[in-house]
Order: structure tokens, then sequence, then C-alpha cells
């Protein structure tokens, strides 16, 4: 279980989340530990991998929107450039890209006491 802490710790804007949920911590704690079984990196790196960049470019938005909203700062700044990229349609190797976004959530899983497992 993340706390409010451990997102500190993370890089998380708490207070900027905490903002958006309304003051509400318990809500926002909530909210955040959803993530701790989103599978949107397993499903990025399957889209791109298969050369699917419009459905890459869907799950990316859709990840970007998440951390954003939660204000997981180092996940959000992740996935802002393969986003763009994914719009774009360009063709490239995401390999690096993908990599940095599963290391952010094995972060994540640490600190959430989980070893890093997605």
């Amino acid at each position: 279980m993340l706390t409010i802490d451990a997102l500190r710790t993370y890089g998380a804007n708490v207070e900027e989340g905490l903002e958006r949920m309304m003051n509400n911590e318990a809500f926002y704690l909530r909210m955040v530990n959803m993530i701790l079984n989103d599978t949107s990196a397993v499903k990025l790196r399957a889209a791109v991998e298969a050369g699917e960049l419009n459905t890459g470019f869907e799950v990316a938005h859709a990840l970007k929107g998440i951390a954003g909203n939660l204000s997981l700062t180092p996940l959000y700044d992740k996935t802002v450039e393969i986003t763009e990229l994914l719009r774009a349609g360009t063709e490239m190797d995401y390999g690096p890209l993908l990599d940095g976004i599963d290391q952010e959530f094995a972060r994540i899983h640490e600190l959430a006491g989980l070893g890093g497992e997605q």
C-alpha cells in the first residue's frame, strides 16, 4: 500500500494530487493505489512491439492522463515523450522509452512493498 510519505519519496507532487482530489487524502491514496494493478505498461509494450502505433498512442495517452491526474511526476514525465512520438506515428526503436516506463512502475511497486513487480 502506497502512503503519502512514499509518494513524496517517489517524487510525486502530493499537494497537487490532493488538490485534484478535493484534499481528500483517503480518496487520493485509494486512486493512487489502484495503479499497483494497472497493466497499461504491459499493453503499451505489446502494442508498440506489434507495430500498432495507434493503439500504443491510445494506451500511452491514457497512462499519461492517469499519471498526470495523480501527480505521479516521474511516471508522467516518462509518458509525455512516448505519447507525442506515437501521436505522430514516428517509426523508431521505442525500447528505451518503454523500459523507462517499466522502471517507473517498478519503483512504484517497490515503494508499495511489492518488490518491483507489475
